[in-house]
């Protein structure tokens, strides 16, 4: 048996951060060009104010026609951030990810210093734990939408059915 890994064993070190008043669109070119989804939110001391994912420029930026060279983050980034400490163990972080339905956390020491990000991917490349696929499976399953259901598209064309978790079929990620 091995000893326990703590989240220091797999995180990313060294995370890029942004200021609450760089643009949405520097995020966006940041993110390109570290290959990233998300990126950490820091004020002038340095303390984490907030978190900013492809997601949130998408739906609170570009999907309401607020995309801009001025729109600051703090317009879009998720506010109340969610993170963890280095020296967790990676399976209860990983249970709290699934939990709370979330694929990366901001990771602080215990003196609340932001020292990098853990993700679900960091997780499975950096350990042999079986529960990351479950954890992948569950966080994943998309949220059934709601459509009336005469809906029809403006240009006419098919639109895609409603889908409920009853139809949801089990997906295998590679383990037995």
């Amino acid at each position: 048996m091995h000893a326990t890994r703590t989240i220091a064993d797999v995180m990313s070190r060294g995370a890029h951060t942004l200021s609450p008043d760089d643009s949405v669109i520097r995020a966006a070119q940041a993110m390109e060009s570290l290959d990233v989804g998300a990126l950490p939110v820091c004020d002038t001391q340095h303390n984490l104010v907030g978190l900013v994912t492809d997601r949130d420029i998408v739906l609170r930026a570009v999907a309401r026609n607020r995309l801009s060279e001025s729109l600051p983050l703090t317009e879009v980034m998720s506010h109340e951030v969610l993170w963890c400490y280095e020296d967790e163990p990676v399976d209860d972080v990983l249970d709290d990810m699934v939990q709370r339905q979330i694929r990366r956390l901001p990771v602080m020491d215990r003196q609340k210093n932001l020292v990098g990000m853990v993700s679900l991917g960091d997780v499975a490349a950096k350990t042999q734990n079986r529960g990351v696929g479950n954890a992948l499976a569950e966080i994943s399953l998309p949220a059934a939408p709601v459509r009336p259901a005469q809906e029809v598209s403006p240009s006419g064309d098919f639109e895609l059915p409603e889908v409920r978790n009853s139809d949801m079929h089990e997906v295998n990620i590679g383990h037995k």
